[in-house]
């Protein structure tokens, strides 16, 4: 396949979870934090969300929020997907994990993804507005030592200590750094409308997000183009409708004529292109 080449069949999904999360960072793509909540999709709509998505062709599944881990059914639905025979990522601020997900991330293809801000305790917490530096490194040494696929996106707003930070990353054992700057959604747009300029220009090629009012869009950026709802449509005929088409071609349009070009480096969750932080691909979502 080239690289103009859109895939219309998804290999893979972004499971949108909840808004709930015991962080703040100033740069959330979604607004989560504290207060937010976990949506209007219960249990069994995410069940049926993961079963189709099977039949559709879907390989490979992202948690995300939000904190996924918060929301009360997502272990058994992150089992569901695994059961399913889906490859699982889910994306944690790794502030507190329960015995039960640690041993849900020791199953075959269940991996593990976080946000990691600065070697500097300060600097990171100043970044999720909640002492929260010290929870995430020691959670990520203990995912290491249990031998749990990881990796780690560096989110820099100025790249001030990046290479301090991925010294420190790698001297805990992390195999796989990433890098990606603040994006301009949510709370990192500072109060500018959502622009489609702002995005990867990949968004809904092979991929889709799904929000947890159920609204199915491009991708975890670009929510604001909703292209139909779960809760009322198939999936598989969402993702194949004239409104997914047009939003994929205007996010197209508007990236066409970018320098540098598109890179030659696959846009997805399931590799080293589409996932927070992972560079060289532009497409990284992050929290």
């Amino acid at each position: 396949m080239t690289i103009t080449e859109i895939r219309s069949t998804p290999e893979s999904l972004w499971i949108d979870l909840t808004r709930k999360c015991q962080l703040e960072c100033i740069h959330c793509y979604n607004d989560s934090g504290p207060t937010g909540d976990h949506g209007i999709m219960s249990r069994d709509d995410w069940i049926d969300v993961l079963d189709q998505a099977v039949t559709t062709g879907v390989h490979h599944v992202q948690f995300i929020g939000g904190e996924p881990t918060l929301h009360p059914d997502a272990l058994d639905i992150a089992a569901h997907a695994l059961d399913r025979g889906l490859s699982v990522e889910v994306y944690s601020n790794l502030v507190h994990i329960t015995n039960a997900w640690w041993s849900f991330f020791q199953r075959d293809r269940a991996s593990l993804a976080t946000s990691y801000y600065s070697h500097d305790p300060a600097r990171h917490d100043a970044l999720t507005k909640r002492p929260s530096h010290q929870h995430t490194r020691r959670n990520i040494i203990k995912a290491l030592k249990l031998g749990i696929p990881l990796r780690v996106g560096i989110i820099t707003t100025d790249g001030h200590d990046l290479e301090a930070t991925k010294r420190e990353l790698e001297a805990l054992g992390v195999k796989r750094i990433g890098v990606d700057h603040v994006r301009p959604f949510g709370r990192g747009s500072e109060g500018a409308a959502p622009d489609v300029s702002g995005l990867c220009g990949r968004c809904g090629d092979g991929r889709a997000s799904i929000a947890p009012d159920g609204t199915v869009s491009p991708c975890v950026f670009s929510t604001w183009m909703e292209v139909g709802n779960v809760r009322e449509t198939a999936l598989k005929s969402i993702l194949s409708a004239p409104t997914m088409r047009d939003a994929r071609a205007l996010i197209r349009a508007e990236k066409k004529d970018d320098n540098p070009p598109t890179p030659p480096v696959p846009c997805r969750p399931d590799d080293d292109g589409c996932r927070p932080g992972i560079p060289p691909s532009w497409c990284g979502p992050r929290r």
